[in-house]
């Protein structure tokens, strides 16, 4: 991490400390990283398609989209309670890019929050980085939420494996992203029948789709894709 990056994070937690919300700096409850105000004014997720939590609006809202209505991901179900703007996409790129713990720990709380009503999976399943990426980043962001919502959820971390170094995603649309990432992982070992599956941000869900077929081959039969924030078409 470069000098001004180090600056910019340690300027941020000196700023977040305890008692002070996260996003606003103001007062906020015992134990909480944010004040009521800023909660109810995060970008939600909602409503969203039910299978792939695409942001929805207008009619058809909470119905199963067009797309996963045409080409079913391999994933049953998905959770991303927020999407990928704002105070949120700020929090993100403090936690993905500078590796600051307290914007990890505030974005895995506001996931814990809106998975309380989930079904328990029998074993959380990370989007791995390839091994030469990880060395070049120095923090893997899916491993490090895995590991702590696994911890609380008491279920296994099953490590996934990529199987190739993909190019980027980015400036491909929804077919090329899943033409890019095809067979992309494996899991080398057998899976329980119901697991999750955990990204930082969701986009078109091609990551996601690409590590559940994976998942099926090694045995799961129920599977969520669980991610905080989905990025809105728009932004793709």
């Amino acid at each position: 991490m470069s000098t001004s990056a180090r600056g910019e994070v340690d300027d941020w937690l000196r700023h977040a400390l305890p008692g002070r919300c996260v996003f606003c700096l103001g007062d906020c409850p015992p134990a909480s990283a944010w004040c009521e105000a800023c909660l109810d004014d995060l970008p939600w997720n909602r409503p969203a398609c039910p299978h792939c939590a695409e942001p929805q609006s207008g009619r058809g809202r909470g119905r199963v989209c067009g797309h996963c209505l045409r080409v079913p991901p391999a994933f049953d179900a998905a959770r991303a309670p927020l999407r990928y703007e704002a105070e949120v996409a700020r929090l993100m790129r403090r936690f993905k890019f500078h590796a600051s713990p307290r914007a990890g720990t505030v974005l895995l709380a506001l996931l814990e929050r809106a998975l309380v009503q989930a079904p328990r999976p029998e074993a959380l399943v990370a989007v791995p980085l390839h091994p030469r990426r990880a060395r070049e980043r120095g923090f893997d962001q899916g491993r490090w939420l895995a590991e702590r919502l696994a911890a609380r959820l008491d279920v296994p971390v099953v490590v996934a494996r990529r199987r190739r170094d993909t190019p980027s995603q980015r400036g491909l649309d929804r077919a090329g992203r899943r033409g890019n990432l095809r067979g992309a992982f494996e899991v080398p070992t057998r899976l329980p029948a119901r697991v999750a599956l955990l990204d930082d941000v969701m986009t078109t869900g091609a990551t996601l789709d690409a590590l559940a077929q994976g998942c099926r081959r090694a045995g799961a039969e129920r599977i969520e894709a669980w991610a905080i924030a989905r990025t809105p078409a728009e932004l793709w």
